[in-house]
């Protein structure tokens, strides 16, 4: 049986610490820093502290961090609390402004609020609950590096070193309250365009315009939603060596998302045969590449983490909501790697610039909520344990 718990989060300090997490610059394959200082928050509650290789797969600073903490019931099958440790930007020199209720930086810098906002939540919440002695099960935290570029940390995470199998990801920038159980497919694709490289002083007529045919190919490919749920963008085009030769190459770079693997090859399939015909025209040609971003996940409305998430917001007075994001994040390498999990929103806006910023509310709200589903995880798995006990 679920109990309500009243819970006092101070304000002040929550958004003290945000800031201190926020100031720790650490953009993406230099989070070594930053995990140094995490690292010893954690030791002092309590955790045990395990580091993998990922990043010598990507010439980073230091791998994922995998902490655990047996909680004072370690017989309980252990909750995981994921983010990741970098910053898509520096935010080093980062001069926060408070200005109605919500956190800004002054313009020069990112806040950092994708991810900090998380990662205050997680460590907020497990120092409530022991200053608080609310007996709790198992915390393990997964902080993965180089989300931000690609989700390397989660894709090359060591995943023998980390004991639960069920958890949350706090990263997106729907307020809390918001539920995602459903995330895309998603692959980068390259076009090569081959035209022919000449002088244009000395044999202007023998060339063929890379240019002029890529610029055919981009209007010819289908981009934006292609469909409902199917989204394609070219969104890097390079090219060319000297202002006096004609280039013979371009290279595109662009991605597909789409909800099912069908719809995403499908599309794949699509823009290489509009790039290949707009380049014959021509007497051009393309090459075509495929690279695996990651894969989609959907989990169920009547799972137990979607029902303890609603409960949980349901206690704090939280309006939520569940819903499916064309967006990605470590919840689809780490669900294709075995570790079942949902994204939650914890209200990051205008993410990605110098705009970012997120309320106040929203940063308490996720402690909040935070402390919630670490109680209704302890308490859905004791009632079940009692009633498989009174069963037998």
């Amino acid at each position: 049986m679920t109990t309500s718990l009243e819970l006092n989060v101070d304000t002040d300090k929550v958004v003290r610490n945000f800031l201190e997490w926020a100031k720790m610059d650490a953009p993406s394959t230099k989070e070594g820093f930053i995990a140094e200082q995490i690292e010893k928050k954690l030791k002092s509650l309590g955790f045990t502290i395990q580091y993998d290789e990922a990043h010598h797969h990507f010439d980073g600073e230091v791998g994922n961090m995998i902490a655990y903490w047996e909680g004072t019931i370690p017989d309980l099958p252990p909750l995981f609390l994921s983010t990741h440790m970098d910053t898509v930007l520096p935010t080093k020199g980062l001069k926060p402004i408070i200005r109605d209720g919500v956190i800004y930086s002054d313009g020069t810098t990112i806040l950092g609020a994708d991810d900090r906002a998380a990662l205050t939540a997680y460590i907020e919440a497990i120092e409530y609950i022991q200053q608080n002695n609310i007996p709790t099960g198992p915390i393990e935290l997964i902080l993965t590096v180089s989300e931000q570029q690609g989700l390397r940390g989660a894709r090359y995470l060591n995943y023998s070193k980390v004991q639960s199998k069920y958890g949350y990801i706090f990263d997106s920038d729907g307020d809390v309250g918001q539920i995602i159980k459903k995330g895309p497919f998603s692959s980068k694709f390259y076009i090569e365009v081959i035209g022919k490289a000449s002088h244009i002083g000395l044999n202007p007529k023998e060339g063929i315009n890379a240019f002029i045919v890529a610029a055919d190919v981009l209007k010819a490919v289908p981009q934006g939603e292609i469909k409902e749920n199917v989204l394609a963008n070219i969104g890097i085009i390079n090219g060319g060596d000297l202002s006096s030769i004609i280039p013979g190459t371009v290279n595109m770079i662009g991605e597909v998302r789409a909800f099912t693997q069908e719809d995403l090859d499908n599309t794949l399939d699509t823009i290489y045969l509009a790039a290949s015909k707009a380049a014959q025209s021509y007497t051009a040609s393309v090459n075509f590449t495929v690279e695996k971003k990651y894969i989609g996940f959907e989990i169920e409305k009547n799972h137990l983490l979607v029902e303890n998430a609603i409960e949980s917001f349901k206690d704090e007075n939280i309006s939520y909501y569940v819903c499916d994001t064309l967006g990605g994040a470590d919840t689809n390498t780490l669900n294709e790697n075995g570790l079942v999990c949902i994204t939650l929103g914890n209200g990051f806006k205008n993410l990605h610039t110098y705009q970012e910023h997120i309320s106040v509310e929203n940063l308490v709200n996720a402690v909040k909520t935070a402390v919630q589903l670490i109680i209704k995880w302890r308490e859905k798995h004791i009632e079940k344990a009692e009633n498989t006990d009174a069963v037998s």
